[in-house]
Parts: C-alpha cells; structure tokens; sequence
C-alpha cells in the first residue's frame, strides 16, 4: 500500500520526528515507506538478526549498571567516519539492517521550508537519521549536534528534553558511551494527535566539534523497547571520529 502523501512525503520524512511518523501511519494506514508489517515485520524485508544479550556482547562496552537485563543488537556496519554516509565527531557501530542516512534542509522545495525548524532541538541540529524500517520496526536512530563550547552532557541533555513540547518522567544517568563519559535520559513524551503517551530516550556527549546527541525516537513504546538493542550497540561501541 502507498501513501498519499507521495513524492511530497518521501522528501520531507528525514526531518519528521517520531510524532510525524506515528501520523503518517494513522493517517493511511501504511508504515511511512508503504510496506505492511504483519507480525512487526517490514514487507519484503530481511529479518533482522536477534539481538545478543550482555553477556553475549563481550567486551562491547558498558552496560552502564544494567548489563545483566540489556540486550545488544547484532552488528551490521558501522557509522561516523570519512565516506560513512553520515560522516560525525563520533563513530559507533549500526545494528544489522538499520539504513542510515545524513539530514539536509537543502533539498526541501519552498512550501516545506519552515519543516527545517524539526531539524533542531535546544543546542542541537538533527545531521544523520537511521531508519530501522528495514528491521522490521517503525523508529529511528537520530544524530544530532551542536557547536563546539564549554559544556558538559548533561546540561545539553537537559535542554535537549526541555526544547520538546509535553515531555515528563525525565530520569538522567551518568554513563559510559563506548569509553566517553556521556548522560543519557529516558523520559515520556505525550502526543496531542494520537492522545496516547510515549517512552523516548537519548544519549550525549562532548566532542572537540561539540556536543553530539544519539536518540531513540519510534511510532510508540512498543516499538521503543524492541529497538533498544540497537541504541544500546550504538552506546557500546561509541568512538571519538
């Protein structure tokens, strides 16, 4: 099934947040790219391969105090460096089958330009998104950053949360990303459209280009909690670029 919104909401769905994403889906009834999903899985897509536990993850990173519950997503490429196709201050590894892909305002036409806005969030600007489509969920990885400055992750992190509308339960624990000290956040945010609350979570820490922050973003909770392990890889395996 296609959705109506065509060609017109083939360009401007990189720079959707999960909100849009999740109207997209209510409104035609298709997943954003138009492939049914029966049983969570995307239509003529691979199956993803299942996720590791910790344990079975080795020495991938810090499971930051939680590592006997986590679950880590199988490898599949890894992103942030030259000729990656988000070339970031940062490199992690990408869990299997999520497509990734830098964000630019520059090819919108004119009657979508104010969408630009959505690319940016207290001190940080959407640069790269990571659909997970692919796997078989309805969610994104989203890379943002901001400009080099004094700072710590948790200040940008607090700002980051406090830019979006109707967010609560913000919980912020000090962390490891990989061997960088980071914060990370799990909070809930609430969607007037679809009236129905949200899990959301993200990550930041400070690079010589400034901060960077990595967040979880799917269609609602159900799709946020099986899209974990690829978040948590993305923590494990996070470099300096």
């Amino acid at each position: 099934m296609r959705s109506t919104r065509g060609t017109a909401w083939g360009t401007v769905r990189g720079l959707m947040p999960a909100v849009l994403v999740a109207l997209a889906v209510a409104v035609t009834g298709c997943s954003p790219a138009g492939d049914e999903r029966p049983g969570g899985q995307a239509a003529g897509s691979t199956p993803a391969a299942p996720a590791k536990t910790a344990d079975e993850a080795g020495a991938e990173g810090d499971g930051a105090g939680k590592s006997g519950a986590v679950k880590v997503a199988k490898k599949g490429g890894r992103l942030g460096g030259a000729g990656s196709a988000c070339e970031l201050p940062v490199t992690f590894d990408l869990a299997a089958h999520w497509k990734p892909k830098a964000v630019s305002t520059k090819e919108l036409p004119p009657e979508f330009a104010e969408l630009a806005e959505l690319t940016k969030r207290g001190p940080v600007t959407m640069v790269c998104e990571i659909d997970a489509k692919p796997a078989g969920n309805i969610g994104f990885l989203w890379v943002w950053q901001g400009k080099a400055s004094a700072g710590d992750p948790h200040a940008v992190l607090k700002k980051f949360v406090a830019a979006e509308p109707k967010t609560s339960k913000a919980t912020y624990t000090q962390v490891k990303a990989g061997a960088l000290a980071a914060t990370e956040v799990e909070y809930t945010t609430h969607s007037e459209l679809l009236d129905e609350s949200r899990k959301a979570r993200a990550l930041a820490v400070m690079t010589p280009k400034g901060p960077v922050v990595v967040e979880l973003g799917g269609m609602d909770t159900q799709e946020h909690d099986e899209m974990l392990p690829a978040f948590e890889l993305a923590k494990r395996t996070l470099k300096l670029g």
